[in-house]
């Protein structure tokens, strides 16, 4: 029946509703033990197996002996002048990432993050400066909206997920995966799979595979419609050029009737704000089920860039709609705690090297100015 103690405790917040009927058929115990399971941690919200009144007396032993229910640990809390909650969570490697929340009239998003830093280096983003150090386990980013909620108390309720934070969740898939299997399962945190998006730089392979496994709302962060511009700010497109990416994204729109793809495009002055690139777009897009998010480019230190003016943003988003693309601008959230789209950060102990090599391209771009003056 039960076996011998483990040397590691096993986090059940690590596994979906499929992964925890494995568990509990592995050890001998019927697979309905695993609702019953769920219903206690997301329901409930009671972490003490021996609270767990409907499981047996030798299986509360078992659990308390050999399992835990963990979530990062909240160290830091900001709160914006607009509402916006930033949560800083400690990892147990050191690390640190950081979840969103946005409240709105009609609804509570969470924004959450699926890696330690991110590999991409998209260079409009602050994350992406950070380097990169590892992917979040499925406990970690599954407790990122436990530990968020479970904070926010009767103050609000998540209502939607958007995987927007540190990290490309497509490169970490099988964690996020079953972490968004959590929230939209009806014995987990019960989301409508209308209300869970994953955001993807355009990770073509693992796109394909997600329709196959997963039913979710899909973002693309396009940011340019020229493979020229767009290998310079979202550098996976020289590998992965936009023919592919619109491949993927119209595959993606066949899961469902009048299913969209929504497609996130900062706005960087005198960079990919022009008419021709409004009409780059419409043309990129028109085979292709779409919304577009424009989004003001938030600052962070030493970026080149700066956000396009409110009067181009306008006039470029007045164009996309009369072309008949439902086309929307992301309101600006939490910049004053750094909590908007592009601004997190967290304290990534970096594997990537990437400090170093900025450092060093930082190095020799001075080197060049000093030898020509």
């Amino acid at each position: 029946m039960l076996e011998p103690a483990k040397t590691k405790a096993i986090n059940l917040l690590d596994f979906d509703r499929k992964g925890l009927m494995a568990f509990f058929v592995g050890m001998g115990e019927k697979p309905f033990r695993a609702t019953q399971l769920l219903k206690w941690i997301y329901h409930e919200g009671v972490e003490d197996f021996d609270q767990m009144s409907n499981l047996s007396k030798p299986l509360r032993a078992y659990l308390q002996a050999n399992c835990i229910i963990a979530t990062p640990e909240i160290v830091v809390e900001q709160i914006a002048s607009d509402g916006t909650r930033k949560w800083v969570l400690q990892t147990d490697c050191g690390n640190r990432v950081e979840t969103v929340f946005i409240p709105e009239e009609s609804r509570g998003t969470l924004c959450v993050s699926s890696q330690i830093g991110c590999a991409l280096a998209c260079t409009f983003c602050s994350t992406a400066q950070q380097g990169f150090n590892r992917n979040l386990s499925t406990s970690e980013i599954i407790g990122q909206v436990y530990a968020a909620q479970k904070r926010l108390g009767s103050a609000g309720k998540i209502t939607n997920v958007v995987m927007m934070g540190m990290g490309e969740p497509l490169l970490n898939f099988d964690n996020v995966v079953a972490a968004m299997n959590l929230m939209m399962d009806d014995f987990g945190f019960g989301l409508s799979k209308r209300r869970v998006t994953i955001s993807t730089s355009g990770v073509v392979p693992a796109m394909y595979r997600l329709t196959e496994v997963c039913d979710v709302s899909l973002a693309v962060s396009l940011h340019a419609v020229r493979d020229e511009l767009r290998d310079e700010l979202v550098p996976i497109n020289k590998k992965y050029p936009l023919s592919e990416l619109m491949e993927a994204c119209r595959e993606n729109a066949k899961l469902a009737p009048r299913r969209t793809v929504t497609f996130e495009y900062v706005m960087l002055d005198g960079i990919n704000d022009s008419m021709a690139d409004a009409e780059g777009l419409v043309k990129l897009l028109e085979t292709v089920p779409s919304k577009i998010n424009l989004i003001p480019f938030n600052p962070f230190p030493n970026s080149p860039y700066r956000c396009s003016s409110n009067n181009r943003i306008n006039h470029f988003k007045n164009y996309l709609n009369e072309a008949g693309i439902v086309t929307t601008v992301r309101k600006t959230r939490g910049d004053d705690i750094d909590a908007a789209c592009g601004q997190l950060v967290g304290q990534v102990q970096d594997k990537s090297r990437r400090h170093l090599k900025l450092k060093l391209a930082e190095s020799e771009r001075a080197n060049t100015i000093d030898q020509t003056v």
